[in-house]
């Protein structure tokens, strides 16, 4: 019962305050775990990922089941308290809608969305900039905060920090080139298992919300992307606001050939982003 309270507080005082800028965010932590293994361990081999994968969680997940151990000592009310101050550190709802919002009022478009996505940004018009912030809002609203809820809510504060932490290894490492194809497919595969269930779950929200007569509609196209998880939010957003997302993108200078999710128009405006928004 603790851990439904301590979830649904974690997110409200991440949609009140968002991120709290004068301490050090622990995905930061995290990340530079990361790389201390990676600069001194490094090979190109799946076993050494396994290594990397399990030193990198170990570190945050006995901080955060020493914390929730001393955190359970106090009376409930500052349990749930303290625990859901914590917890509401590793939700990244406000976070990402302020980044949305952020693309459609910069002077530089291109620039705020390069900061976002991985894809080339340079030669963009405005109707792919929206696209691409439409898209990587669908995705991250798993990621950023179902996932995290989730995770929060079955198994407390370790719980997400375990999640947190795969993810961030898997944004870090579990790339398909030649540098992390092995190194980082441990991680890739266990942030694909943790999201399953969450990409699928936030996409019926979106659906539900969006009040969609089938709320399933999006597994259609959603198996259709490259990653197992990410196509189905990003489909169920494309048929939420009836337009078009996905389609061919340069990466790196090369144009990469991907499949669309949803059939409404394909020229998107930025009133669809704030429709998108409105929608979660």
């Amino acid at each position: 019962m603790s851990n439904i309270f301590i979830t649904v507080l974690a997110y409200v005082i991440d949609r009140l305050f968002g991120e709290f800028a004068f301490i050090k965010h622990p995905v930061i932590f995290i990340g530079e775990l990361i790389s201390y293994f990676e600069q001194r361990y490094y090979k190109d081999t799946i076993l050494r990922g396994v290594f990397l994968l399990l030193f990198t969680l170990s570190i945050p997940l006995f901080i955060a089941i020493a914390i929730d151990l001393f955190l359970q000592e106090l009376t409930t009310p500052l349990y749930i308290f303290f625990s859901s101050l914590i917890a509401s550190i590793f939700i990244a709802h406000n976070m990402l809608r302020e980044a949305v919002l952020g693309v459609t009022t910069a002077d530089d478009k291109r620039h705020a969305i390069s900061m976002l996505v991985s894809r080339d940004t340079k030669e963009l018009s405005d109707s792919d900039i929206y696209k691409a912030t439409i898209e990587t809002y669908a995705e991250n609203l798993s990621d950023g905060v179902i996932a995290p809820l989730l995770f929060l809510l079955f198994f407390g504060l370790p719980g997400i920090v375990f999640y947190k932490t795969v993810n961030t290894l898997d944004s870090m490492v579990g790339y398909r080139n030649e540098k992390y194809e092995n190194y980082g497919k441990a991680s890739a595969i266990l942030d694909d298992i943790l999201n399953f269930i969450p990409s699928r779950l936030t996409a019926l929200l979106i659906m539900y919300l969006a009040k969609q007569k089938d709320i399933f509609a999006f597994y259609k196209d959603g198996k259709k992307h490259d990653s197992p998880n990410a196509g189905h939010p990003i489909t169920a957003m494309a048929l939420a606001l009836d337009v078009k997302l996905g389609g061919d993108t340069s990466y790196f200078g090369k144009m990469k050939h991907k499949a669309t999710f949803g059939v409404g128009k394909e020229y998107i405006e930025e009133y669809d982003i704030h429709k998108a928004l409105a929608i979660i």
